[in-house]
Formats: structure tokens, C-alpha cells, sequence
């Protein structure tokens, strides 16, 4: 038992230098939120262009200002400034990390150039980088578009004269200077370079300038056309990813409101009280929480699969987008079925377990507390969401699968992610922390003290500080589900409904990029 304990306290240890370093070296890392926004605008941008087919003009009107704005142009050219800021600060701050690192007068070893976190920076240096030159890029042509040719043509320059002449984005920059200030010098291959390195509305708005400055009036009318169908698309888009979420904020207020108010006419009677004092019979101690936890999810998920497929050679980055896909699902069952082995093994001797332990039951009411539970979470987490925004400014990191859900534009490799978040995570997870850890921690603290810290381990273990907060949050709501419903069905159904409207979300965001 002695060794057992020593074992355990190393390998705690260990994970909580990863864990530790993971969470600390997440302080200066940017998230996605920022980029999720700029896709949310580049939709709004493409569905500008609908001109209210089907609808009277008085409909039309308020469609587009319900849905887009006043002014979607200006709107968006305020939030891709704004970006760039941020974008500036992050490479700044990144520079800054890295030259500490690497003093310009220091002779660079190869210990230093393989060094992980070394590396970590010059890639976030590289991305804001790049970053930056797309942004440039489009606020020009939102500059023209507002009128503002002078500046546009300002922020066209000095993108071409910090780029290499011979790349994509200063050879774009000189296109894009040449069709708004002389338009009958056009570059032979404008067409193609605007085709190569800008997307959606900008793609359009760029090809348009080209057109009128070429008289190709068919081209011009084919180009309406295509932007029209694309318009109307974009605005169903729109409703999926603004309208129903929205929608599900006020259903979830309204069930909030009516479970406070049925709290104070039932008393202990109501469903907030159900079952809200009622631990489980743990047969377990601490000693078994704690090995579960550490064997068999953090030191087997963050240090034994990682080493283990660096040995072999594998690595997420290696992969074409399905390879990347697939790696990440067979990496989450892997670490799955490790934990739940070990989970096993360590309950074995305690078999059969006490009543209400791991207890699925495919009847009842289990759906309403799964979908319930789902709407209630939509307000809760934009209101923390919001805050946690205002505290980060747009730093503390994200899920790394975010930003490449967003950016895949295969079918097939997002439904292998789809499958990933939408099945496996919640099945696993919800075993794990709602089935296991949140019941083992009555036999210690009340419920509702299970419920927070299994609720804030959780939010830990996704390895980023500005998601701590919005998951500790959003478990907390799955922890109350599963209290009171007692069937892991419930938050299986809310963790998975969660996971699938955020994908889908994600997805359509991209693919509206094209």
C-alpha cells in the first residue's frame, strides 16, 4: 500500500507540472473567440448582398435589420480594426516572450531551438503574423467600400512594401492598389490572385472592381446572380447560428424564472429541491478518487498516449485534414478506455455497488432534464461568457479543435470530429466526472459542494485558463441535472446537445469563408 501511495504521489506530481505548465504557458495564448467573430462578420458581409426576393420591401427592410444590421459594412469595418489591435498587441507581446527567450546576442544552441515552449512562441509569432497581412488585406477593401479609397490604398501599400514582392498577399496588395487608383493598368492575372488569396464577400467585392474596370458585363451579371444565391443561403446560415440560439436564451430565462418562482411556492417540494440533500453511499475512499482521477485520466491522457505515439512517430499536425480527424477520435477513445479500465480496476473489490450508482434508465424523464437543462445553460453561459471576455481580452487560450473544426471545410473529416464531440466526449466525460467523481465527493462534502468541484476539475482539465470559468459553469449545470434527475442520460443528452449545436455552429461559420 506504501509503494502504491508513492507511485501515485509521483505520477501526481507529474501531472501537475504538465497540468500546471499547460494552464500557465495558455495566460499569453490567444483565443478563437476573436476569429469566430470575423466569421460571424465575413457572414453578415455576404449576406449584405440579398436583395428581399419573396418578401415585400417594408419585410425586406426589417429582415436585413433584424438579421444584419443598419450597416454591416461599417459594423464589420470596425470589428476587423478592432482585430487587428489585438492581433498587433499579441504579436508584440509574443515578440517580446520570444526575444527574452533568444537574445538577438546570444548564439542560438540547438537545445534552445528544440525547446517545446521556444517553439510554441514562434509559431504563435508566425500565426499573428499572418493573421495580420489577411486582415490588412480586407480592411482595404472595407475601406473602399465605405468610401475611404485614400486609406485604403494607404493600408494596400504598406502591406506590399513589408511583404516579400514575391509572395501572395504583396502581389495581391498590388492588384488590389492598381484596381481602385488605375484601373486600365490592371495586372493580367488580377483574376487569379484575387481567386487564390480572398474569399466570400471580399472575393466578390474585389472581382466586381475588376469587372467594371474591364466593361465584362456579363461577368458582371453572373457575379450578382452567384452573390444572390449565396446571399440567401448565408441568411439561413444566419438564423441557425444567431436566431435559434437566441431563441433558446429566452426559453432558457423563462425556465429559469419558473423553477425560482415554483422554488419559492413548493419549497422543498420543487424541482431545484429534488433530491438536492441526497448524497450516495460511497464504499470507496479518497485514495480510490484520486487514482482514478490521476492514473486514469490526467496521467494517461496528457503524458502516457502523447509519449507513446511520439515514439511511434504520430502526431496531430502530421495528418491531411480526414488523418487529423481520425487521429483525434482514435486518440479520445484511447484515452477513454484507459480511464475507463482503470476506473474498473479500481471499483472491482467494491462490487456490487451500492443502489444508484452509474445508473442509466432508458425511461422517464430524463430527455426533459437533458433539454431543460440544455436551455437553462444557453443564458447562464452567455452572461459568463460575456465577463470572462471582458477579463481576457481575447488572451488565455482555447481548445486547439475549435480553430480546426473552423477552418474544415471537408465533409467527411468534420463528421469524424462531429462523432468526437458529439458522442464520445459526452460518454465518456459524463462517466467520468458526473458518474464517478461527482457522487464520490458526497461521501465528504453536500451536494451541492460535489457539484463545484467536480465541476471546476473538469474546467481544468481542458487545459486552458479563459474556458476555467464558462466550463466550470456549464458542468455545474450538468452536475444539477444529474442530482436531480439520477440517470446519466440526462447531462449525457445536455453535454452532447452542447457539443453538436457548437460544432454545427463552428462549421457553418467556416464554410461560410468560401
Amino acid at each position: 500500500m506504501t509503494v502504491k501511495r508513492i507511485i501515485l504521489g509521483f505520477l501526481t506530481l507529474a501531472v501537475s507540472l504538465i497540468i500546471g505548465q499547460s494552464l500557465i504557458s495558455s495566460w499569453n495564448e490567444p483565443q478563437v473567440t476573436n476569429r469566430l467573430q470575423l466569421y460571424q462578420t465575413d457572414l453578415l458581409l455576404q449576406a449584405a448582398s440579398w436583395q428581399g426576393d419573396g418578401f415585400s420591401d417594408v419585410q425586406a427592410k426589417q429582415v436585413r435589420s433584424a438579421l444584419l444590421g443598419d450597416d454591416p459594412v461599417a459594423s464589420a469595418l470596425k470589428e476587423y480594426e478592432e482585430v487587428r489591435e489585438e492581433a498587433e498587441t499579441n504579436l508584440t507581446r509574443s515578440q517580446e516572450q520570444l526575444t527574452q527567450r533568444l537574445p538577438e546576442t546570444a548564439p542560438v544552441s540547438n537545445r534552445i531551438e528544440t525547446d517545446p515552449t521556444t517553439l510554441k512562441l514562434k509559431g504563435m509569432v508566425q500565426q499573428q503574423a499572418q493573421l495580420i497581412e489577411q486582415l490588412d488585406l480586407r480592411l482595404g477593401i472595407l475601406q473602399a467600400e465605405k468610401g475611404e479609397t485614400a486609406q485604403a490604398l494607404e493600408t494596400w501599400r504598406n502591406l506590399a512594401a513589408s511583404q516579400d514582392k514575391a509572395g501572395e498577399i504583396a502581389q495581391t496588395a498590388r492588384v488590389l492598389t492598381g484596381l481602385w487608383e488605375s484601373p486600365s493598368t490592371v495586372d493580367p492575372e488580377a483574376s487569379m490572385r484575387i481567386q487564390q488569396t480572398l474569399t466570400g464577400w471580399f472575393r466578390y467585392r474585389a472581382l466586381n472592381q475588376l469587372y467594371q474596370s474591364q466593361q465584362r458585363d456579363e461577368d458582371l451579371t453572373a457575379l450578382a446572380v452567384k452573390e444572390q444565391g449565396i446571399a440567401e443561403k448565408t441568411l439561413l446560415k444566419l438564423v441557425f447560428i444567431g436566431f435559434l440560439p437566441t431563441l433558446g436564451c429566452v426559453l432558457g430565462i423563462g425556465l429559469i424564472g419558473f423553477l425560482v418562482i415554483q422554488r419559492f411556492v413548493r419549497g422543498q417540494k420543487s424541482l431545484l429541491m429534488q433530491n438536492a440533500e441526497t448524497g450516495w453511499d460511497t464504499p470507496w475512499t479518497g485514495e480510490i478518487i484520486w487514482q482514478v482521477l490521476v492514473v486514469g485520466f490526467f496521467f494517461i491522457g496528457q503524458i502516457f498516449l502523447p509519449l507513446l505515439l511520439g515514439a511511434l512517430g504520430v502526431g496531430f499536425s502530421t495528418f491531411s485534414s480526414r488523418g487529423r480527424a481520425l487521429y483525434a477520435l482514435l486518440y479520445y477513445v484511447l484515452m477513454a478506455s484507459g480511464g475507463i479500465l482503470v476506473l474498473y480496476w479500481s471499483i472491482r473489490l467494491f462490487r456490487p455497488l451500492p443502489s444508484g450508482w452509474f445508473r442509466f434508465k432508458f425511461w422517464g424523464d430524463w430527455p426533459w432534464w437533458g433539454l431543460g437543462g440544455y436551455l437553462a445553460a444557453l443564458p447562464l453561459m452567455l452572461g459568463i461568457s460575456f465577463l470572462n471576455q471582458q477579463f481576457w481580452q481575447g488572451q488565455g487560450g482555447s481548445n486547439p479543435l475549435l480553430q480546426t473544426v473552423l477552418e474544415e471545410h471537408d465533409t467527411i473529416a468534420f463528421t469524424i470530429f462531429f462523432l468526437t464531440a458529439a458522442i464520445a466526449a459526452p460518454l465518456f466525460e459524463e462517466v467520468l466526472f458526473r458518474g464517478f467523481l461527482l457522487p464520490s465527493l458526497t461521501r465528504y462534502i453536500p451536494v451541492w459542494g460535489a457539484i463545484a468541484a467536480s465541476s471546476f476539475i473538469f474546467a481544468a482539465a481542458h487545459l486552458s485558463l479563459s474556458e476555467v470559468l464558462p466550463l466550470t459553469a456549464l458542468g455545474s449545470v450538468l452536475g444539477f441535472v444529474y442530482t436531480r434527475s439520477r440517470n446519466l442520460l440526462a447531462p449525457m443528452l445536455l453535454h452532447s446537445a452542447w457539443n453538436s449545436v457548437t460544432m454545427m455552429g463552428l462549421f457553418l461559420l467556416g464554410s461560410g469563408s468560401n
